[in-house]
């Protein structure tokens, strides 16, 4: 880079503005850069809030279904032993 010990202060004058204007375009492009970023992280953390809401609805659904099961179970569990009893009885009166 050109200083003003050199005797171009011509020369240092255009250094200056051509940097001005090399930091400013930076400037623009960091900028436009990190509101690109901005946006992609913004829409990526809305799919993976979806995300975690959907598998949240399943697994509430899936609780819900082996609830179910479960009742389903105990109501023929209650059910199969006094089948056995009563299927029992007429054979022991027979014997």
């Amino acid at each position: 880079m050109a200083s003003s010990n050199s005797g171009i202060p011509i020369k240092a004058e255009q250094d200056s503005d051509g940097s001005a204007q090399s930091t400013a375009d930076m400037t623009a492009f960091v900028q436009n850069l990190l509101v690109q970023m901005q946006t992609r992280f913004q829409t990526m953390s809305e799919n993976i809030i979806s995300k975690i809401d959907e598998m949240g609805a399943r697994i509430d659904e899936l609780e819900q279904s082996i609830n179910d099961l479960k009742a389903e179970m105990g109501n023929e569990g209650m059910a199969t032993p006094s089948k056995i009893k009563e299927e029992s009885k007429p054979s022991d009166s027979s014997a």
